[in-house]
């Protein structure tokens, strides 16, 4: 994976700015540590932070080709996962290689088929071309949003990047919110609309959007969309056509010149994975699959067991592990890390994000990168499959996010100047439209409707949200996470499958627990589902009140702007309790909440946001 930044001015030659561009791409060298590049043209800046994965001497970027007068230039962040099978069609129409990088084939690909190479490939990607003859730049964005890319255009100029923090770094763009910034952080946060880049003019390319900047102006298309279609196959068919995509994925996605990994909950999703790629290993004799998880110091003598959280994933890791035949490392994190790691996920995130639920995958991630480059981890599997309560029949008539309850809580926090701010409407807007635009079948039922309704809700906003989470946090440490439950193919097929066929046997993701019978075991086939393990120790409770109660007593701190001091008093003294909703799902309960603040408070001071009403 890498970090890739650019600057494009459609009339002035800003060839002599390549300082700029440098100081863009040094802020993302977390993204690629192995090498950069910079390209400058009279009106276009291509920069390049490298994690090198595959063909390391032959993928270096920018990278330039020439098609008979024609010149194009690419920077690329992600892996393409049917390189050789879109490498085949281009040499079978006269193109040559001089690498095996991927890099090389997908620029290939636009030059023979331009913004139309999207119909060809299968990966995960943000990327930029750069075209010299027509001056014209295309960036394009993988179809479920597991790469990043953020832009911003003033008149004509157009700067990406992909994080916030590198666009940051133009002189033209400013850490200003207005708002609509503060309806998302408050009202939306930890997600973010599809499209927000919460600063004023950042915006996010969506997933599954392709954007073009030449002399007549800016295009924004979606290439890709969800379709509603009868599922014709039958049970069994299904089960077979469910197991062989994700073979496939899984496979596709163990390409690597780097040492790779899984991440190992014990939980259905990591196992089917980490199952799937150790007997790829054993048959393509590349040794024994290491394996992660992750605990916390003290945390069984704390854990609340209950409906949600059903038992403790260190009860089955190590059984998994054995079953598979894995080299399994538990990584164990202390509560006073995972307290202070608060502002370190902040800067990885250049937002407030979902508290220690993502400084506990930082530090994860970080003790998983001393061993290896590239992860496969589970993620997606809940939002496509069913795995989450939600998709149960007493939610599906919610009239809001069923994640983001808190919404009446939330807009009580807000400071007397921003009282008024629409935060219920905003919010109410986003859930409605994603609503109105779900993709249905004529003449399904009232229940189908709303079943379908609730899966794209969350392909569009709980999947990205912890798509985003996952790059973020795993790349600030310079490991490259792949996601094989995200794969395109998977997502458009698994959508048209009823929902009586999706929770088979009335259980969460039944059909996937029956799709791996005889290759996982029964105990891990019929393990309830588990979330992603927090940490429950007091010591860690303590030390976020503690951190919001010095902020408290701090009359410089920003926080106070936007939300009233009184209320967050009382949030902190009671632990949070007093907010009596969680904040985003059972994963920010009142721990994650004072958290969360902190975060908001680490964000406008580190960062010197400024906001403004317009």
């Amino acid at each position: 994976m890498c970090g890739i930044a650019g600057w494009i001015n459609r009339t002035e030659d800003i060839s002599g700015h390549t300082h700029v561009i440098k100081r863009m791409t040094d802020v993302l060298v977390h993204r690629g540590p192995d090498d950069s590049g910079i390209l400058a043209y009279k009106h276009a800046l291509l920069g390049h932070r490298r994690l090198a994965v595959v063909d390391p001497k032959g993928g270096a970027q920018p990278m330039t080709k020439v098609c008979g007068q024609k010149k194009y230039s690419i920077v690329y962040n992600g892996e393409l996962y049917n390189t050789e099978e879109i490498r085949k069609l281009l040499l079978e129409k006269g193109y040559g290689f001089k690498s095996y990088s991927d890099t090389e084939v997908l620029l290939t690909a636009y030059m023979e088929w331009g913004g139309a190479c999207l119909n060809y490939i299968n990966g995960i990607y943000a990327f930029g071309v750069w075209d010299e003859d027509e001056k014209t730049l295309f960036l394009a964005r993988d179809p479920l949003g597991v790469k990043p890319l953020f832009y911003t255009i003033k008149g004509d100029t157009l700067v990406f990047a992909s994080e916030i923090k590198a666009l940051l770094q133009h002189p033209m763009i400013e850490p200003i919110v207005n708002e609509e910034g503060l309806l998302e952080i408050l009202g939306i946060g930890p997600a973010r609309s599809l499209g927000s880049g919460v600063f004023r003019d950042i915006s996010e390319i969506p997933p599954a959007h392709s954007l073009t900047f030449d002399p007549k102006g800016m295009k924004l298309e979606e290439y890709w969309k969800l379709e509603a279609k009868e599922h014709t196959e039958d049970l069994k068919t299904t089960i077979e056509h469910t197991r062989s995509l994700l073979f496939d994925a899984i496979e596709r996605q163990l390409v690597s010149d780097v040492p790779l990994c899984t991440f190992l909950s014990g939980g259905l999703d990591s196992s089917i994975i980490s199952a799937v790629t150790s007997k790829a290993f054993k048959r393509e004799s590349k040794g024994i699959l290491n394996t992660f998880s992750i605990d916390y110091v003290d945390n069984e003598a704390h854990y609340l067991f209950n409906e949600l959280q059903p038992d403790l994933d260190s009860q089955w890791v190590p059984f998994i592990s054995k079953y598979i035949g894995g080299n399994h490392t538990n990584i164990i994190l202390s509560n006073e890390e995972l307290a202070g790691k608060l502002y370190d996920a902040v800067l990885a995130n250049d937002l407030p994000g979902m508290a220690d639920i993502d400084s506990s995958l930082l530090l994860f991630c970080k003790e998983v990168r001393k061993k290896a480059t590239v992860a496969l981890s589970g993620e997606c599997a809940d939002e496509i499959f069913g795995g989450y309560p939600w998709f149960r029949k007493e939610h599906l008539n919610s009239n809001t996010f069923p994640w983001a309850k808190s919404i009446e809580h939330r807009k009580k926090i807000l400071s007397q100047e921003f009282k008024n701010i629409p935060l219920e409407e905003y919010v109410k807007q986003r859930y409605t439209d994603t609503i109105n635009n779900t993709p249905k079948c004529r003449g399904e039922s009232p229940e189908e409707e709303k079943t379908r309704e609730m899966f794209y809700l969350n392909i569009k906003w709980f999947m990205v949200t912890l798509l985003n989470r996952k790059d973020r946090m795993s790349m600030n440490s310079s490991l490259e996470v792949r996601v094989p439950f995200a794969d395109y193919r998977i997502v458009e097929y698994a959508y048209n499958i009823p929902g009586k066929m999706k929770f088979y046997n009335d259980r969460e993701k039944g059909l996937l627990r029956k799709a791996f019978e005889g290759i996982l075991p029964d105990e891990i086939l019929l393990r309830k589902k588990s979330p992603f393990p927090k940490t429950y120790n007091p010591i860690y409770t303590c030390a976020v009140q503690k951190w919001l109660m010095n902020i408290l007593d701090d009359n410089e701190s920003p926080l106070f702007d936007i939300v009233d001091k009184d209320t967050v008093r009382e949030i902190a003294e009671t632990q949070g309790r007093s907010f009596e909703k969680p904040w985003y799902g059972q994963l920010m309960m009142g721990p994650q909440i004072m958290a969360y603040l902190i975060q908001i408070d680490i964000w406008m001071r580190e960062y010197k946001v400024r906001i403004t009403k317009n």
